[in-house]
């Protein structure tokens, strides 16, 4: 039984990056076909660009104007335009251009963390599952593209397995969030719950409301990774559905953290590399 080959000493940028702040999707790239693997890792750091901006910027104007520079170098790098010599920006431009990806879901990627920066909290568990769509499962409709992977049974299982990944994400980041002025917890579970969004920020929700909306959104999560495991995708987009694999192990520590999100146990990376290699091996998710 092979191990998914080792990060090299000479990581590219964008590789580093992943490797640095989403070890999750670091480790799931690594399992794709080499030729595609900078790829993956040019999305991922995409992805981690934005996902900072609101935590290295003090006013969200400055956030806002840091966003719409990403959004205009995509698309001039997608038109063959100038592009600023960003590490991660102008590659990413070429890949866009070279594989005609499209630039909807990078628009939704960018959309979604302008609500960040604006403090849109999701009124309904609904609303906090269009954020995952947006944001995590956008990453992993594109993250398919380039493996090449466009069955409707690939696309729907990505659907489902990004916004899972993109629900309980939300839920192992309670604490930082908070931190950073950002709430992913539905209000109306909340208040079901006994409590508020407002109630949460200012550190007065009690331990038992916070973990009953906890259950029922990590319960969501895990009715869209059955769904996806409905699908039949094939082999061609595994790298991109790898983060199911991971997604149980994290709902698995949540259940015995007894859901609470503020369980140190919660947000601690789990790489679980013999799942992830049995899954390789067997093609399944």
């Amino acid at each position: 039984m092979s191990a998914p080959p080792a990060p090299s000493p000479g990581l590219s940028h964008a590789a580093r990056l992943v490797s640095e702040f989403d070890r999750d999707r670091f480790v799931t790239a690594l399992f794709a076909p080499p030729e595609r693997r900078e790829a993956l890792m040019l999305l991922y750091a995409f992805n981690v660009e934005i996902s900072r901006v609101q935590e290295s910027v003090r006013e969200p104007m400055a956030g806002m104007i840091r966003l719409q520079w990403w959004r205009d170098s995509l698309v001039a790098g997608a038109e063959g335009g100038a592009c600023d010599n960003h590490p991660v920006a102008r590659p990413l431009g070429e890949l866009i251009r070279g594989r005609n990806l499209p630039l909807e879901p990078f628009d939704d990627l960018i959309s979604a963390r302008q609500d960040d920066l604006e403090g849109i909290a999701p009124a309904d568990l609904a609303e906090a599952e269009r954020y995952a769509e947006r944001s995590s499962a956008a990453l992993t409709a594109l993250a398919l593209t380039v493996l090449g992977a466009e069955t409707a049974d690939v696309r729907r299982a990505g659907h489902h397995v990004g916004t899972a990944w993109g629900l309980l994400g939300g839920l192992r980041a309670v604490g930082h969030h908070l931190s950073i002025g950002k709430l992913t917890l539905p209000e109306d579970l909340l208040r079901s719950a006994g409590t508020t969004g407002e109630a949460v920020r200012h550190g007065q929700a009690s331990t038992e409301s916070l973990t009953a909306v906890a259950r029922l959104v990590g319960e969501r999560a895990r009715h869209h990774l059955a769904e996806a495991r409905r699908m039949r995708p094939g082999r061609g987009g595994l790298a991109a559905l790898l983060p199911a694999i991971l997604a149980d192990g994290y709902l698995q520590v949540l259940e015995k953290a007894g859901w609470n999100p503020f369980d140190s146990r919660v947000s601690r990376p789990r790489p679980r590399p013999i799942r992830l290699i049995l899954a390789h091996l067997s093609g399944r998710f």
